[in-house]
C-alpha cells in the first residue's frame, strides 16, 4: 500500500584509515599518497622530534605515542576495522616487534585489511625469527606485506609510497600488480 510518504536515506561511511608508524622521510610520502587515494592517515612514533605535525602536512593527525600502546588503544576504542591499513616504516626491532605483534594478533571486526612493514630482506628476516620467538604463528604472519610495497624499482620516498600505496590497492581489489596490456578480460573486475 503506497502512503504517499517520500523517504530520503543518505548514507556515510567515514573514509578508511591508514595508521603509519615510523616518523621518517618515507612515511612523509605515504602520508601524501594515502591522503591522496581516500585514507584518513595518522602518523605515530615515539619519538617527539620527529612526529611533528610540520613534518607531516599530508596526515589528518600525528601522534606522540609508542607504536605497540597507541595501536592497543585505538584497538580497545574501536578505531581499528577490516578498512584499516597498517604500515610499520621505522625498520626498527625495539618499535617493529611489539607493533607488528599485536597488529598480526588481530582478529574478527579489529582485524585489518593490509598490514606492511618496511625493511631490507635481511631486516625481514631478523623480524619474522623475532616474532616468531614472541609467539606470533606463521599464518599470522603470512599476512605481513614484508618487506612493503610492489616492486616498481622505485628509489626515492615518493616513489617508494606509490609502490606501497598501488599494493595496498590491489590487495584491496584483488588486483594482480601486473601491467594490464599483459591481461584480458575487462580492466576493472566487479566489486560485488
Amino acid at each position: 500500500m503506497e502512503t504517499g510518504t517520500k523517504v530520503f536515506v543518505s548514507s556515510y561511511q567515514p573514509k578508511p584509515r591508514m595508521i603509519i608508524f615510523g616518523a621518517i622521510d618515507f612515511a612523509a610520502a605515504v602520508a601524501r599518497a594515502g591522503s591522496m587515494v581516500g585514507f584518513n592517515v595518522t602518523v605515530c612514533d615515539a619519538r617527539p622530534v620527529f612526529a611533528t605535525t610540520a613534518r607531516f602536512p599530508g596526515a589528518d593527525e600525528v601522534i606522540v605515542s609508542w607504536p605497540h600502546v597507541y595501536l592497543q588503544e585505538e584497538v580497545a576504542k574501536g578505531k581499528v576495522d577490516n578498512r584499516t591499513v597498517i604500515c610499520v616504516l621505522t625498520h626498527d626491532p625495539k618499535f617493529d616487534v611489539p607493533v607488528l605483534d599485536i597488529a598480526l594478533r588481530l582478529e574478527g571486526p579489529s582485524k585489518p585489511s593490509y598490514i606492511g612493514a618496511m625493511g631490507s630482506r635481511k631486516t625481514h628476516d631478523d623480524r619474522l625469527n623475532r616474532l616468531l620467538e614472541a609467539g606470533v604463528l606463521e599464518p599470522q604472519i603470512a599476512e605481513l606485506h614484508s618487506p612493503i610495497g610492489l616492486d616498481l624499482g622505485g628509489r626515492t620516498p615518493e616513489e617508494t609510497a606509490v609502490s606501497i600505496v598501488a599494493e595496498i590497492i590491489a590487495k584491496r581489489w584483488q588486483g594482480t600488480g601486473r601491467p594490464l596490456r599483459d591481461s584480458a578480460g575487462a580492466v576493472h573486475s566487479d566489486p560485488a
